[in-house]
């Protein structure tokens, strides 16, 4: 059973950020985490607060507005003090000039009573860098930004 409520938890949380509401994401981590995405893009880098992973999610909206996920798999595993669960994903976004972009991915938590205590987010970091010098070259200066991090 609490395995099937952590599926439903995610889920919502995928569907939250294809509706556009990225306003409740953050609040389901701990104070002290781990949110991280490898490459070299304005995306990636690793944050351990609720402000600088706050920060990130309302960068991702800014750089993808119409992002969406198709979620292909939810895998959980652990007891409540530690919950590991995959999520295997497809997304698909516009770009300003009309360009469609997609990449596919994993994001991998561990949960401890039900709070996110890490998530590490792996898809095609290249790909990913390319669509931010795409939106560069649109005038979205953000997305050759520094990473957002707090890592020391």
């Amino acid at each position: 059973m609490y395995h099937a409520i952590v599926r439903r938890k995610l889920r919502r949380a995928f569907a939250d950020i294809n509706a556009g509401r990225y306003d409740g994401i953050a609040a389901q981590f701990a104070p002290q985490h781990r949110h991280a995405m490898p490459g070299e893009h304005a995306l990636a880098g690793e944050r351990h607060t609720l402000a600088s992973t706050t920060r990130w999610y309302e960068r991702l909206q800014r750089l993808l507005p119409g992002l969406a996920f198709d979620v292909r798999a939810i895998v959980v595993g652990g007891m409540p003090w530690r919950t590991v669960a995959t999520v295997a994903w497809d997304d698909r976004f516009t770009l300003p000039d009309g360009t469609a972009g997609s990449n596919t991915g994993v994001h991998e938590f561990e949960l401890r009573w039900g709070r996110v205590r890490s998530l590490v987010i792996h898809c095609d970091s290249q790909r990913l860098q390319r669509y931010c010098e795409r939106l560069v070259a649109c005038g979205v200066a953000e997305a050759g930004a520094a990473p957002i991090t707090d890592a020391a």
